[in-house]
This record gives C-alpha cells, structure tokens and sequence, in this order.
C-alpha cells in the first residue's frame, strides 16, 4: 500500500479519536458543492461526480439531512463559487509535498499555506515543481463482507483494477485515472456501492528518512490538512514501520 494511504488510515483513526467529525464534514460539503455547480445537476442519478461525493459523504456516516442540505444549498443560484487551487512544495527532509485545496478566497488560501511551510521549516514552490513525482489514480474501498473476493477480483481486473489489496472485511481497488468513470460504472452494474472513491495522486517514489525527521515532514503535512481550504495533502515520505510507530503512539 502506498505511504498517502497508510497515513490516510492513521489520519482516520486519529480523527475519530480527537473528534473531527466537523471539519472531516465541512471537506465533503465542499466536494458535493463543486460537483453540484459543475454539474449543473443535483441528481446522483445525471452526475456521476455527485454520486462520488454523496458515496463519500455516506463513508463518513454523515447524516442524510446533512447531504440533501448541502446539495439543496449548492442549487441555489446565489450560492457562493468555490475555487480549487493546488500548491506545490517541500517540506523538512526535501519531501515532495503536493496540496489541493478549495476555496471562496485564494488570498487567504495561499496566505495559510505559505504560512504553514515557512512555519513548519518547509518551502512553498512554484505550480510543476513536485507535480511529476506523483501519478493520479482511482481508489475505490469496498465493503466484501458479503461476496466472493476471488470472484470478484477476477471480474475487476477485467474492467481495469491495477491493484487490489483486501484488509479485514475491505477491499481497496487501484484503477489508472482515465478508467476512475469505467470502474465506477462496473460497480454499479455489479449493484455494489463503494464506502469510499477517490481520485488521489500516489508518489511514484518514496524517501525514507530518520524517524525524528520524518516527524518534522508529518508535522507540516498535519497542518496542512487541518486547515479549512484544504482538500487532500500528497506527499513522497517513505512511512516506516518505526515512524508508523511513532504515530500510532501519539
């Protein structure tokens, strides 16, 4: 598994334990606004950008209130217009950090990030300098409790799954991004609906680093992803089991 999607699970079990339910819900009222303006639609049924984020919204147990309220709101001609800019840069160690970020405001957006690397002893470059070092792909998370996996991973594959891992009663398909809309549409053929799908950007390298240095990157990385304009952090920082440790310990 990628190092982004380990620490995405210790990022998710951390935020149950400090109670992060809100800002957690505030990114995804922000992704199913974005899908429903670009969309022009608020209906699952004719934006599939939509049915991604309502998915999402309903992995996180967000109540159904909460997603029909935000999807009425984002129908509302007067509803503000919501930018996503992303920033490049690296953080202590010479990690390649890559952010995406949605905003009503872009000076305050790029004002809090720049502040978080100068403040966390990291740089902030310029849009393209960390961009390559990363490869954009589909990660869909299903629940198997109930199917076959050796059954399924076949039929999967065949619809384009690069990479299948099963964890507990999970199971984490890796699709190349232009097959993201074709694996989509197979598991909704197949009447399986994801606990989660998203587009991420997975490093094509990692780089290891000691663990009191690797904290130092995490530290920066954290700080990004509590602010409220940003979306996702992606990073190129090699998790090791003694870092892992580290953070698991708190």
């Amino acid at each position: 598994m990628s190092g982004h999607n380990k620490w995405s699970k210790i990022k998710h079990k951390k935020g149950a334990q400090d109670a992060k339910r809100s800002k957690i819900f505030s990114k995804i009222i922000k992704e199913i606004t974005v899908a429903v303006k670009e969309g022009a639609s608020g209906d699952v049924e004719f934006n599939p950008r939509l049915r991604v984020a309502v998915a999402n919204a309903k992995g996180v147990n967000m109540p159904k209130d909460n997603i029909e309220r935000a999807i009425k709101k984002a129908l509302e001609s007067g509803s503000e217009a919501l930018l996503q800019p992303t920033y490049e840069g690296y953080a202590p160690g010479g990690i390649a950090v890559f952010v995406e970020c949605t905003t009503d405001n872009l000076n305050r957006t790029v004002a809090n990030v720049r502040a978080i690397f100068n403040k966390r002893g990291g740089n902030l470059g310029k849009n393209g300098s960390v961009e390559f070092l990363f490869e954009r792909k589909g990660i869909f998370t299903i629940d198997i409790t109930d199917l076959d996996p050796e059954e399924l991973e076949l039929e999967l594959i065949d619809a384009g799954a690069e990479d299948i891992e099963i964890e507990d009663n999970d199971m984490i398909i890796t699709v190349d991004f232009p097959q993201f809309g074709t694996m989509q549409q197979k598991l909704e053929e197949m009447n399986i609906e994801p606990k989660s799908a998203t587009i991420e950007r997975l490093p094509l390298n990692t780089t290891e680093l000691p663990v009191d240095q690797a904290m130092k990157a995490l530290n920066l990385i954290e700080m990004l992803e509590d602010d409220d304009d940003v979306q996702a952090v992606y990073h190129t920082l090699e998790l090791t089991d003694d870092v892992i440790k580290r953070l698991e310990e708190g």
